[in-house]
């Protein structure tokens, strides 16, 4: 199984690089995030064109969504609400007898403070609400979580580790809860499983960037996760960088992990 994780930031404007992301790597399972449009107006027509007849879709109005598109039919699809919210954060759906888990957590704003920043509590809690959701969850079965984290966790997963740590997605506390939610069962980064933590890796680049290629100012956001019984069948990953520069862009680019 091939699987992908993109947030798209608006699923109806990267129609074209989707085409373009199917034709590279032919993906069983891609996992969307930022969907950005309402269930009845998502453009099933176009993925079934591409290959993806089996969808799972939730999504609102303008911003959020999340959406799973398969080859294969997929079985026990439904979803999750976090913090009292219905927002279409969190989407599962089963595939060959994998849970496979379609998240996306809260950005949290500019200020990295839950006093003066509603957004940036609500991310904390949400981040500890999903971790002990999960810690009840069964670490036996095998599961794949992917989604657009808003979390760089590593000091390689940012441009400059000394620099970031008073920036959102990159700041002590917010790590400190990710790795709660990774040990909530065990979960394995499936990408740093191919890639050392010494080397530098990234999955989005802001837009503020005049030439995002030259500044290079990336932060890996977006990953995927498995539960131990998976790890034998972990098969290469790839993070398709150059999508960062097909117009117009998303600011996050595709991550793939193989599983054999």
């Amino acid at each position: 199984m091939k699987l992908v994780t993109w947030n798209v930031n608006s699923v109806r404007l990267r129609l074209e690089h989707l085409q373009r992301l199917e034709a590279l790597w032919r993906p069983d399972l891609i996992c969307l995030q930022e969907t950005k449009v309402t269930d009845e107006l998502f453009p099933r027509e176009a993925f079934a064109a591409l290959g993806y007849a089996h969808l799972a879709v939730l999504g609102m109005k303008g911003y959020n969504g999340v959406a799973i598109a398969s080859r294969r039919p997929l079985a026990l699809v439904r979803h999750q609400t976090w913090c009292g919210r219905d927002d279409c954060r969190h989407l599962i759906a089963e595939l060959d007898g994998i849970e496979v888990h379609c998240l996306y957590v809260p950005a949290g704003g500019d200020i990295p403070d839950p006093a003066a920043n509603d957004k940036f509590a609500h991310k904390l809690e949400f981040l500890d609400a999903v971790a002990g959701w999960f810690a009840g969850q069964d670490a036996a079965r095998p599961m794949v979580l992917v989604g657009d984290f808003n979390v760089a966790p590593l000091p390689t997963d940012v441009w400059s580790h000394k620099q970031m740590l008073k920036v959102v997605s990159h700041t002590p506390v917010e790590v400190e809860r990710l790795a709660a939610l990774q040990a909530s069962l065990g979960w394995i980064d499936a990408v740093r499983h191919f890639v050392p933590p010494e080397q530098h890796l990234y999955s989005w680049w802001s837009y503020r960037a005049a030439d995002w290629a030259a500044s290079n100012r990336g932060r890996r956001l977006d990953h995927i996760w498995v539960t131990p019984p998976l790890a034998p069948r972990l098969a290469r990953a790839e993070i398709l960088a150059e999508a960062r520069g097909w117009q117009p862009p998303s600011d996050h680019v595709p991550v793939m992990v193989d599983l054999a």
